[in-house]
């Protein structure tokens, strides 16, 4: 209940301040049209100021509904084919691979029951993290693959998806999945630190679950579960709520 009354705090306050911030937006560029010579160097710094931190808001509460839209949003569940879904999500990132001269190889990826928008926005987060968090000067290598796994209620898959990228100590393996804690600097990489905070209620709202090993001298791999078929297509929801997900073995 507690779970479920935050994820309604956050899709009604970030409705209610997206007004607010565009008249915020709004008026500060019309500031700028219009009285721009008249505020001189130091109060175009301000306005400057004060419009890149309306961005960022900006792009805090799309995050944040996009977190709370996991629930709210969510489609039935039907037979989807992950590979299909790699493939859609490595044509829309085709420009960002081509610029850093990434290889992203994907092997044999299975059909299962799941929410197709969903799967494409866990992939495009965790292809997104691994293309992101390279190391300078390092083209990116991208290893997505599969394996069956016997899970609680059945078949079940575990996917991972491995980078050569700047890894992270052991330590912080749990923290990256809350919502807005971030490992890096915002000038260091771009970002509010939602995606694995989705990524998670993702894996968990289908009955799965999501963890990460990483090695900053290696990189990171991602893994995450998913039941083969969902029982009469039941949203697990409930089963996230009270943490009865398909366990995952770390070893």
């Amino acid at each position: 209940a507690s779970n479920r009354e935050l994820t309604d705090f956050a899709y009604v306050a970030s409705h209610d301040l997206q007004e607010p911030l565009r008249k915020v937006t709004a008026f500060g560029e019309r500031l700028r049209v219009k009285c721009g010579d008249a505020l001189g160097e130091r109060g175009m710094n301000y306005l400057d100021r004060m419009q890149n931190a309306a961005e960022r808001m900006q792009i805090l509460i799309n995050d944040l509904l996009q977190y709370s839209r996991v629930t709210t949003k969510a489609q039935p569940f039907a037979q989807v084919n992950l590979a299909d879904v790699a493939s859609e999500v490595l044509e829309d990132l085709e420009v960002r691979v081509a610029e850093l001269h990434a290889t992203v190889h994907v092997d044999n990826l299975p059909s299962l029951d799941a929410d197709k928008l969903q799967m494409r926005q866990l992939f495009q987060n965790l292809i997104g993290n691994a293309l992101k968090f390279h190391r300078p000067d390092v083209p990116p290598q991208v290893h997505i693959c599969s394996e069956k796994i016997d899970g609680d209620c059945g078949d079940a898959f575990k996917i991972s998806i491995k980078d050569n990228g700047i890894g992270f100590e052991a330590e912080y393996a749990e923290r990256i999945f809350e919502v807005f804690q971030r490992l890096h600097g915002r000038g260091e990489y771009e970002g509010t630190g939602v995606g694995l905070a989705i990524c998670r209620k993702i894996a968990r709202r289908h009955g799965g679950d999501i963890f990460a090993k990483g090695d900053p001298a290696r990189g990171t791999t991602f893994y995450f579960t998913l039941p083969a078929h969902q029982a009469d297509g039941t949203d697990q929801s409930a089963v996230e709520e009270h943490g009865e997900n398909l366990s995952l073995k770390r070893e």
